[in-house]
């Protein structure tokens, strides 16, 4: 199964994106992702059908697709390509049509003569129905009729109305060739200003993908083995190739620090822009900053599989997905075209009926044709979320599902997992005991530094985070060599000096027969008995207490949910005013915890570890920590990429106002539609004018989508 992402130019309204996403569908091809906004077009594919035939099944919709950054050709080469362009020609036409419009204060009598009206009137005819009567006769042919079917036909009735009243010389009642013209000039104006607003959805996008091209500094070797150093694009290099970087560069890959140390700005991924200190063996994010220094590192990813492409490609994907609120849209959008020629066939014939005049008439019902809108109701929900994933993206928020954004609004209670997601998971000693008789030796008490170098040289080897920090802390150069030393699973570490003695670190599993007291976190044994227990604590997140105190002013309720000690996870939970603790859980009570607890209200998750996934997946939204484990991070809805919660409130904010932001734009969407098309059939409005009121019902919806960027979520 292989995953494609192509560009798809020429989707120009809803009815485009579910014809491509309809015929893909049809071809036997998974998880199909069209995105209207960008153009994005995502599938699995089992070659099944080959790539080429679905190019050609695509572009036989009337569609251009492009493959790759390499394929696509610029769009300002080509004459008449962009909707400007095709704007600016026919402008330079229909303008001299429109003077008659001041006939009340200077006389045009030339202008009316008709054949110079159809001179003027043909090459925007031509050129409109090379784009609006080609992209309408495919949809017809596709059965799924798009708006272009409606500009069609208004243009196409005018024109031809006209061009039979200058046939027939049946005088200037039946010129309206400025109206045909205008209808299409308009529309193209209106389309360009429609492409100028969503682009700037797509700003946050574009500024990453931006970050993905830059040159980088390849080291090779000559055949004297003379290092030597040369630029190149960094779509070039490959994992293994040697580059360097230096200061005030950009990172062009993912890559491991050989050499050198520096301050790296991560914001573009994290959102983050205190500078962060990286030395060798750490790994840099392609996109990075360095701020100062200069380092030699070896790449680990070619750019398209780098961590910002990554980023960059599910935030397409989920920008392709449909939340269950565009559902309705989208049905309504698919028999919008139909019930539109509907109307204007009734308004033709209610208006002849009532006003016994052809002309006012078919001139109501190309209103009616024009002013209707399903791009409205197509864009209102891809634009929001367009706008909401990328600021998401910027501030280091990754949703990876666009349903997430919606779910997000009806979350009644958060569930933190301890270790790692509220602490740091950075433990240091915070106390220590060493028991009355401690030495199977001579029955003699040890000292504390004979105790620390024991605890030292057994922790040193040992992999687990507690050992770690206990060894960071109580390092001596003065360590125990081990004739024999192991690491037991689940209980610690276990060694054999040169003598004889046995000595074991662990859990209180190995003290169960030696003691009662269970609170702490380590404990000591030597031939069996006990020298004594170590507490560990684990460093609270500076902005853990924040980030709850936020949940409590929103009336969200917070549950505490861990497999730690009961006692250590209410100590916690009181120094950051949590609202329930349910502490000692294994995995599988952990997820069945979840499970009763969304059953109660709809429950968002977050948490970093291998323990946590199932627990993710469960929750109505699972997020997860950059830092967390793999499968954490793939099982969750949401990952935060700044190596903390600090933008969790964020994500929740943004998650409500682009639900709010897509309710706008469908109310608007609805709105516009049910008093402009009455409005357009009872002769307050001329076709021109309709057409103009078209095209800016999208750049309003465009709009207020933009505000997104701005707008105080928290």
């Amino acid at each position: 199964m292989e995953t494609i992402n192509w560009k798809v130019e020429g989707m120009s309204c809803s009815n485009c994106a579910l014809t491509v996403g309809n015929y893909l569908k049809k071809e036997g091809l998974q998880n199909v992702k069209v995105n209207l906004i960008g153009g994005d077009v995502s599938f699995d594919t089992a070659n099944a059908i080959s790539k080429p035939d679905i190019i050609k099944g695509i572009e036989s919709l009337g569609y251009h697709v492009h493959t790759g950054d390499n394929d696509i050709t610029p769009t300002n080469k080509r004459f008449l390509k962009t909707h400007l362009q095709k704007f600016l020609f026919c402008l330079i036409f229909t303008a001299p049509l429109m003077l008659h419009m001041l006939d009340k204060w200077i006389h045009f009598h030339w202008l009316m003569n008709p054949w110079l009206q159809l001179a003027l009137c043909i090459p925007v005819y031509i050129i409109g129905m090379g784009f609006f009567g080609r992209s309408a006769i495919q949809s017809i042919r596709n059965k799924m009729p798009n708006m272009n079917v409606l500009v069609a036909i208004g243009a196409t009735a005018a024109f031809a109305y006209s061009f039979v009243g200058t046939i027939f010389h049946l005088g200037s009642d039946y010129l309206f060739y400025e109206t045909a013209a205008a209808i299409i000039t308009l529309v193209f104006f209106g389309n360009y200003m429609e492409d100028v607003t969503i682009q700037s959805t797509q700003k946050a996008l574009n500024s990453l993908a931006k970050s993905q091209k830059v040159m980088a500094n390849m080291i090779a070797f000559d055949g004297d083995h003379q290092e030597q150093i040369f630029p190149i694009e960094n779509t070039q290099l490959r994992s293994g190739d040697l580059i360097l970087i230096k200061s005030g560069e950009q990172v062009p890959a993912d890559c491991k620090i050989l050499w050198g140390d520096a301050n790296v700005n991560e914001s573009i991924i994290t959102g983050e822009s205190l500078p962060v200190d990286k030395q060798a063996k750490d790994f840099l994010i392609g996109g990075s900053i360095i701020i100062d220094g200069t380092i030699k590192a070896q790449v680990t990813a070619a750019a398209s599989e780098s961590v910002l492409s990554n980023i960059i490609n599910l935030v397409k994907q989920a920008q392709g997905e449909k939340p269950p609120v565009q559902q309705l849209a989208d049905k309504i959008s698919a028999i919008f075209v139909p019930v539109v020629l509907g109307i204007a066939a009734i308004t033709f014939i209610g208006n002849y009926i009532y006003l016994h005049e052809l002309t006012p008439s078919l001139m109501r019902s190309i209103a009616v044709l024009v002013i209707a809108c399903p791009c409205a109701m197509g864009l209102a929900t891809p634009a929001a979320i367009a706008v909401g994933l990328g600021r998401a993206a910027r501030n280091g928020i990754l949703f990876r599902h666009a349903k997430s954004l919606e779910l997000f609004k009806n979350i009644r209670q958060v569930v933190f997992d301890k270790t790692g997601t509220l602490t740091t998971g950075q433990f240091s000693v915070d106390s220590f005991q060493l028991t009355t008789h401690n030495s199977s030796i001579d029955h003699s008490p040890i000292t504390i530094d004979e105790f620390q170098r024991i605890v030292f040289s057994l922790e040193k080897y040992s992999n687990h985070p507690i050992a770690k920090s206990i060894a960071s802390s109580w390092k001596t150069k003065n360590e125990i060599r081990w004739k024999k030393i192991e690491e037991i699973k689940g209980l610690g570490m276990k060694a054999e000096d040169k003598d004889g003695n046995i000595f074991q670190a662990g859990s209180y599993k190995i003290a169960s027969e030696l003691t009662q007291d269970n609170k702490h976190s380590v404990y000591v044994i030597q031939n069996n008995e006990l020298l004594g227990w170590i507490n560990v604590q684990d460093e609270i997140r500076r902005e853990a207490k924040n980030v709850v105190d936020y949940f409590r002013e929103k009336n969200i309720k917070t549950i505490l949910l861990s497999g730690d000690h009961k006692e250590k996870c209410e100590v916690l939970a009181a120094k950051l005013g949590i609202d329930e603790v349910i502490a000692e859980q294994t995995p599988a009570q952990k997820l069945n915890k979840v499970e009763l607890l969304n059953r109660n209200a709809p429950t968002a998750m977050i948490g970093d570890g291998i323990n946590d996934a199932p627990a993710l997946a469960r929750a109505t939204i699972g997020i997860s920590m950059s830092d967390a484990s793999h499968i954490a991070m793939q099982t969750a809805d949401v990952v935060l990429m700044n190596n903390g919660i600090k933008n969790l409130p964020l994500a929740l904010g943004l998650g409500n106002h682009t639900f709010i932001t897509i309710k706008q734009n469908l109310f608007w969407a609805f709105f516009y539609n049910i008093i402009a098309i009455p409005v357009a059939a009872f002769g307050f409005l001329s076709p021109p004018i309709a057409a103009f009121a078209m095209g800016l019902s999208d750049v309003v919806l465009a709009i207020n989508s933009v505000r997104l960027f701005v707008k105080r979520v928290l």
